[in-house]
């Protein structure tokens, strides 16, 4: 079992305070549009490794005008052990996170939650460039490796001091040696990272029962995956790159492709529904995939999920979020939305008090 039995808010975004108590595996949060819904999903999201849904540098986080600060603190069951977990940010300094008492890495928040959201703006993923469905894709990956996150930083630092002597027309070949040797070693554990995770989300897809449409998916840019493959490909390079001024190969340049299995058509050709629904069913595939890799399903977060889906799809995906066992957090500006749910669901509303949100 993985959940939030307590959650507790202090000056986070449009919120004094606010404590939830979710008595039941579903949370819907209701509420008109500014209210503060996401704001709670939010909360929830950092209490992973990273800049959580929104990927706010922690400053940005503190209720305005006030900006003295904020803290969330959780009550988490993992695996049936239960941690008390506090991250907070306090001025210009950088997020604190303590784990029972004692001050952690974020990292180590992996070890105990994993968090898998879905958000509005994901909704254009597949007609979107291609860096959008990349931070898709690593976000999955991270789920699952949570050595990801340092390689990607490992091989972006690098690239950008290449970068630099490539604008600069620098041509010493040992600077070059030493920078493409750490970002073919990053580039290689990336490579690998995400072609593992894309083999567990097809095994996730192939083998569920499910209302969503299956995605058949590939990466396109994919060729250099070995150190030895990523270093000649570097190194033959130089040339075309220091007149690009940038690095023109690598895993930085890797796309997430999509084909609509049933129908045989690409998702950036689908419609907005159809396009909706395939983004759900890989996020019900991580969400699969995790759980037997993790030994518990991760906590959902679902921003304004119904949209573009209808009644009967709805009640399909509240029924494959049961059937999961995850505890799934949701919004949607009315309670019609989560009709279906009935009593597997705790109905929280969200309002706007003069520029205060409240929950009841």
């Amino acid at each position: 079992m993985l959940a939030l039995h307590r959650l507790k808010l202090s000056h986070f975004r449009s919120y004094i305070s606010a404590l939830i108590e979710p008595e039941a595996p579903m949370v819907a949060l209701y509420g008109a549009n500014g209210a503060g819904k996401t704001n709670i999903l939010e909360a929830v999201s950092l209490l992973s490794p990273g800049r959580g849904l929104r990927r706010a540098p922690p400053a940005d986080l503190a209720r305005r005008p006030e900006s003295i600060g904020w803290k969330i603190t959780a009550e988490l069951e993992s695996l049936s052990e239960q941690h008390e977990i506090a991250t907070w940010s306090e001025g210009d300094t950088g997020r604190i996170v303590e784990i029972d008492g004692k001050k952690a890495p974020q990292t180590a928040l992996g070890q105990l939650a994993r968090v898998v959201w879905l958000v509005p703006v994901m909704d254009r993923l597949w007609v979107e460039g291609t860096a959008g469905r990349r931070g898709f894709l690593d976000r999955m990956v991270l789920s699952f490796h949570p050595d990801h996150a340092q390689a990607t930083l490992t091989y972006e630092k690098a690239m950008r001091e290449r970068n630099r002597l490539l604008k600069d027309q620098v041509h010493d070949a040992a600077w070059f040696d030493a920078l493409e040797g750490q970002m073919a070693d990053a580039g290689a554990r990336i490579s690998a990272n995400r072609s593992d995770v894309l083999q567990r989300l097809q095994a996730a897809q192939n083998n569920a029962a499910t209302a969503f449409p299956a995605a058949d998916l590939t990466l396109i840019g994919a060729e250099l995956e070995t150190v030895g493959d990523l270093r000649h490909a570097l190194g033959a390079g130089r040339d075309k790159d220091r007149l690009a001024g940038r690095t023109l190969d690598g895993p930085h340049r890797v796309d997430l492709h999509a084909v609509y299995r049933a129908k045989g058509v690409e998702a950036r050709a689908c419609s907005t529904g159809e396009q909706k629904a395939l983004l759900i069913s890989l996020i019900l595939a991580n969400a699969r995939a995790l759980r037997e890799d993790f030994g518990a399903p991760p906590i959902l977060l679902l921003d304004e999920v119904t949209a573009h889906l209808d009644a009967t799809r709805r009640a399909a995906l509240f029924d494959e979020i049961d059937h999961l066992g995850a505890q799934a957090w949701m919004t949607g500006t009315g309670p019609e939305l989560f009709d279906t749910l009935g009593n597997r669901a705790q109905f929280i509303e969200v309002t706007d008090q003069n520029g205060r949100s409240q929950i009841s």
